[in-house]
């Protein structure tokens, strides 16, 4: 009896850490590999589409705390923050599908979250590790009634992971060699695309199965993207390539030699492939032809580094290290518009309908940017600041 017991309290305290009770009669509810790879999940109610909170702007603010924001009323209408966190820190994105917000925390929570009212359907954790970042840049991707994300285990190695939409629970996973890896996977063709130190892969994305590997000469560190045909992704030097569903080598694009870490940094358009190289004297940015690997321009940044780009219609917006706020014509690189900010972005760059206005998050709080005036208005104000920013995301509600 007492051993009994002594389970019990053992069992209820560990439970009572984590803040939610999984459904023991299920074995699916909690899956583990070691240790530092469980997958606990609770679903709180069931999940349903939402309607849109079309008034609102998500800001996933730098200090880890997600909060729906009206942008009509100028207040905070729910707020959202992970069980327990060693340092205040965003470092993910967020994504919305069907009215459900789904967020990844540092420290391997995921929840997904009514966009209305802030209520959450189901919580989910990977892992047990409360002093160090699980999720990290990671994109939640959705398809096909699954979540697909990528988490670094601190155990020698990295872990891809698909949890069912549905409860959170875990579909399944796969153990990478490496123990970094923070690029957001690519769903493309009912495959799961995806990176881990030299090696590419491809997964049946239902089941998991290992489809393909691909092992390069240097570190593939580039997002992959796709435009409908290949997959696209660049090596931590200055390597562009184009695979095949197959992985199969299409072409291979050489940029400037000190230049590098493209990262996320790359959209895809019109069979057009669009990427920033970072360097140690300039920085550029490349359109090559995506079905022969030609490059179309390129057009550079002297004593700057670009750090974030995005495609809005025909253009590709970005800023820099030092402030500047650019845009750029797709269809030959020029120009189109160029300003020093006063205030510099830590987020993503979100555009309204107005064509004269942009946001984007700054240490001050939120930006509403108007392009004519050239006006930085800071439309929500934190009430603190802080100095070791890594990064911030907004998702206008539409």
């Amino acid at each position: 009896m007492k051993k009994q017991l002594i389970t019990f309290l053992f069992v209820f305290a560990v439970l009572d850490m984590f803040g939610q009770v999984p459904a023991a009669a299920k074995p699916d509810k909690t899956v583990s590999n070691t240790k530092a790879e469980t997958v606990v999940n609770k679903s709180l109610r069931p999940l349903k589409k939402v309607s849109l909170d079309e008034a609102s702007i998500l800001i996933y603010d730098y200090d880890g705390s997600l909060f729906s924001y009206d942008l009509e009323s100028e207040s905070i209408v729910w707020t959202v923050k992970a069980t327990d966190s060693f340092t205040e820190m965003c470092a993910n994105k967020i994504t919305i599908a069907d009215g459900v917000v789904y967020v990844p925390f540092i420290n391997g929570e995921i929840l997904a979250v009514d966009n209305q009212t802030g209520d959450i359907f189901w919580k989910s954790r990977l892992g047990n590790v409360t002093d160090q970042i699980v999720l990290k840049d990671q994109t939640p991707v959705i398809q096909n009634g699954k979540l697909y994300i990528t988490a670094q285990n601190q155990n020698q190695s990295s872990n891809l992971y698909a949890l069912n939409i549905k409860d959170g629970s875990l579909a399944w996973s796969y153990k990478f060699e490496t123990p970094t890896n923070d690029i957001p996977p690519l769903f493309f063709g009912n495959k799961i695309f995806t990176q881990s130190g030299m090696n590419v892969y491809s997964f049946d994305a239902n089941t998991g199965k290992v489809l393909n590997q691909k092992t390069f000469e240097e570190v593939m560190s580039g997002q992959p993207i796709t435009d409908g045909e290949n997959v696209f992704i660049t090596s931590e030097k200055n390597s562009l390539f184009a695979l095949s569903p197959q992985l199969d080598i299409v072409w291979q694009f050489k940029f400037d030699e000190n230049q590098y870490n493209s990262k996320e940094r790359i959209v895809s358009k019109d069979k057009n492939i669009y990427f920033a190289a970072q360097g140690s004297t300039a920085t550029s940015i490349y359109a090559v032809d995506s079905k022969t690997g030609t490059q179309l321009w390129k057009t550079d940044i002297n004593g700057d580094n670009i750090e974030y780009i995005t495609r809005e219609n025909d253009n590709l917006w970005g800023y820099t290290r030092k402030k500047k706020l650019f845009e750029l014509d797709l269809s030959n690189g020029e120009i189109a518009y160029e300003l020093k900010l006063t205030t510099l972005p830590v987020s993503n760059i979100e555009f309204p309908n107005d064509d004269n206005l942009l946001y984007y998050y700054c240490d001050a709080g939120l930006i509403q940017f108007d392009l004519k005036e050239k006006d930085e208005n800071v439309y929500y104000m934190r009430t603190s600041l802080k100095e070791d920013i890594y990064s911030a995301y907004l998702k206008i509600i539409r």
